[in-house]
């Protein structure tokens, strides 16, 4: 199928920060050159620069270019094709000209689900089992959980250099902190990367907690300084093209991965993006969840039936808020809007980069979120050193927040509006932590304004890709000389090509796994296993700890129903898929499990 897809193509032509102890972060730590930099990942890091490009495939000139475009804690409702209010025309345009999917499943957090994304395996065995900067006394030095993308997984990268691609790469990495496991070791030519889960949009590299700047890497380097005029957003866009543009000679197609870290917290965007949206949310989140949710239906995404599921507990209904409370929350989600209505300014200056190079037509693009958006507090659900950093580093009063030196998140209430009507947010197992907004497009040969409700997952996209560019998925257990495992993913090319209306057959199932959270899915049916956590019980309605529920997605969507006492069976069939999960990939739970 690869190969002949790709015949109706026609080309035309370390800083190191200090750390808190005895404090669980989520973006930070201590990086031990034990635990990143041992001598078998930097002999496999000198091999990849050594043998790689030796080893590569013969090219060939009829392959399109590959294009991935991931977003930082977009919330399902965000855009406008999905029933939201942001102004995002150029996401909307490709995603109504290409395969959008409505049933697409990332993790529920970032690390987890890049390192699924660039390897088409599950995080347990790529590496990231538990984020790197939160591993737990029994997880650490196990395999599955080095806190870097490992070895024993070929990176997308990796394989698409070797087969003739040039490979670039501009944003949030979050899969390694080190040289030898940043993107240059991972089959990356050229490479501007973030290397932590998280930072201030602007110049002075804000840290996400705690004393010391951000780390960047540009090929490799470390980069001290950001120019003065650096917006995160707007300059990975630039490092892309530019990256693009230096090797148009080469005549050789490109694998782009540009991973913005908008809308990602703390909030900031420039005063002229925020001024767009001044008053827009004065109504506040519970008219915007109400207005959202409509949308949503009449766009058939939400049966008309559907409840969303709750606000939760200890959330204030808006009209209990204060003006002036309601007045500080409403700036927050103006800057929210303001980072994603950025995003897609740049999407489109990226298109029409494209266009201008005539390159647009022979370009696959894949976008996705990388988690549901985030919906926990400073103050509460957060580590303590998040809230206590927040108002060290930062002025955050109501005329400062948005700007550079400012720290602010916008909370539940909000992201409710932005993932209606699923249950929860980025952090869960839920519905609305793991469904997110994703979409292929390619002009010529791609299905037009379709929508597939088919049930699909991360993992997939390594091998569509492999199958769109008709390179092998390496049978063996060898690359570039080192052992690796299998892909796990499927290719979703002929739902794309639309010859098939599903993918996965009634017998798979995906699973989820991190801080203890977890859940099983097989067809319309889901069991979620939430551990204990006095704040959870306290403050997340249907909610019950250290058990098993069930739900059937398929009526009710925002599993507020659990139906184990009712369906014995079935609880028992998807609980033996969840101990078949944790033997084949490796799962280490951990002994305890925290607020976030």
């Amino acid at each position: 199928m690869g190969f002949k897809f790709v015949a109706l193509v026609n080309r035309t032509k370390s800083i190191k920060f200090l750390c808190f102890t005895l404090v669980f972060t989520l973006f930070y730590g201590c990086n031990s050159s034990k635990k990143d930099s041992p001598e078998a990942v930097k002999d496999v890091y000198q091999d990849q620069f050594a043998g790689g490009d030796a080893r590569q495939q013969p090219i060939n000139k009829n392959l399109p270019n590959i294009l991935i475009i991931i977003v930082d804690d977009l919330g399902f409702n965000d855009l406008g094709i999905f029933g939201g209010e942001i102004d995002t025309p150029n996401i909307d345009s490709l995603a109504q000209q290409g395969v959008l999917f409505t049933n697409f499943h990332a993790t529920p957090n970032c690390s987890p689900t890049r390192a699924m994304l660039l390897s088409g395996v599950d995080n347990h065995i790529a590496g990231l089992g538990n984020m790197g900067e939160a591993l737990s006394e029994n997880q650490k030095d196990k395999p599955g959980y080095e806190g870097y993308l490992n070895f024993k997984v070929v990176a997308l990268p990796e394989r698409l250099k070797k087969a003739g691609y040039k490979t670039y790469m501009a944003g949030k990495w979050h899969l390694g902190l080190t040289k030898e496991t940043g993107p240059m070791a991972r089959g990356f030519d050229e490479s501007f990367a973030l290397l932590q889960g998280g930072a201030g949009a602007f110049s002075n590299r804000l840290s996400v907690v705690g004393p010391g700047k951000a780390l960047y890497q540009e090929n490799g380097n470390k980069v001290e300084r950001l120019p003065e005029d650096f917006y995160s957003t707007r300059f990975y866009t630039k490092k892309i093209i530019s990256y693009i543009d230096k090797h148009l000679a080469d005549d050789k197609p490109f694998f782009s991965y540009l991973a913005y870290t908008a809308p990602h917290w703390p909030l900031q965007a420039p005063r002229e993006s925020i001024s767009k949206y001044n008053g827009v949310y004065d109504d506040g989140y519970d008219s915007l969840h109400e207005s959202r949710l409509s949308r949503a239906k009449k766009l058939g995404f939400i049966n008309d039936n559907t409840p969303s599921f709750p606000r939760l507990l200890d959330e204030p209904p808006w009209d209990d808020l204060s003006e002036l409370d309601k007045k500080y929350q409403a700036r927050t989600m103006e800057i929210y809007a303001a980072m994603v209505d950025d995003v897609d300014k740049e999407i489109g200056r990226l298109i029409t980069y494209l266009k201008n190079i005539e390159e647009y037509q022979n370009t696959v693009i894949f976008f996705m979120s990388d988690n549901g958006p985030e919906g926990h507090q400073l103050g509460k659900d957060m580590p303590p050193v998040f809230d206590q950093w927040a108002q060290d580093c930062c002025d955050n009063s109501y005329e400062n927040i948005g700007n550079a030196n400012s720290y602010v998140m916008y909370g539940p209430s909000w992201a409710r509006a932005g993932n209606a009507p699923h249950r929860m947010f980025k952090g869960f197992t839920g519905q609305g932590g793991v469904v997110v907004p994703a979409f292929f497009h390619y002009p010529d040969s791609f299905a037009v304004d379709q929508k597939s409700n088919a049930l699909l997952h991360v993992t997939d996209i390594v091998p569509t890709i492999l199958d769109i560019t008709g390179t092998s998925i390496q049978t063996g257990k060898k690359f570039n000389g080192r052992d690796v495992v299998a892909v796990q993913g499927r290719s979703i090319l002929p739902l794309l090509m639309g010859q098939k209306k599903e993918i996965h057959s009634e017998d798979d199932y995906i699973a989820w796994e991190l801080f203890g959270k977890r859940a099983v899915r097989k067809g319309h049916w889901k069991i979620v296993y939430l551990p204990h956590h006095t704040l959870f019980e306290s403050r997340i309605p249907f909610i019950k700890t250290n058990f098993w529920q069930l739900y059937n997605l398929e009526v009710d969507p925002t599993e507020s129903n659990d139906l184990a006492k009712e369906f014995p069976i079935k609880l028992a069939e998807l609980v033996g898929l969840w101990d078949q999960y944790v033997v084949e990939n490796g799962v280490i739970i951990p002994p305890t499990t925290n607020a976030y």
